[in-house]
């Protein structure tokens, strides 16, 4: 098990603001990934706010440790 805990930062065009639904992949905006939540986190802030005034633009946090280790979360519940 790793220390890093993944996280990646995307984001793009979207149909409607309150879903996930993502417009057109060819002009996703990939920001990165990122060793921990916070860094992730700091990123997202950072890229949303330039996009601030267009409500069709969404950026996202994905917890891509949850994804690519999911015992670590069984075991964290026990």
């Amino acid at each position: 098990m790793s220390d890093n805990n993944l996280h990646l930062v995307f984001g793009g065009r979207v149909s409607d603001p309150q879903t996930l639904d993502f417009n057109d992949f060819d002009s996703m905006d990939l920001v990165g990934i990122f060793p921990n939540y916070e860094e992730a986190e700091e990123a997202w802030r950072a890229r949303a706010q330039q996009t601030v005034d267009d409500a069709e633009m969404k950026y996202v946090v994905v917890h891509l440790h949850r994804l690519l280790e999911p015992e670590q979360i069984r075991r964290a519940r026990k």
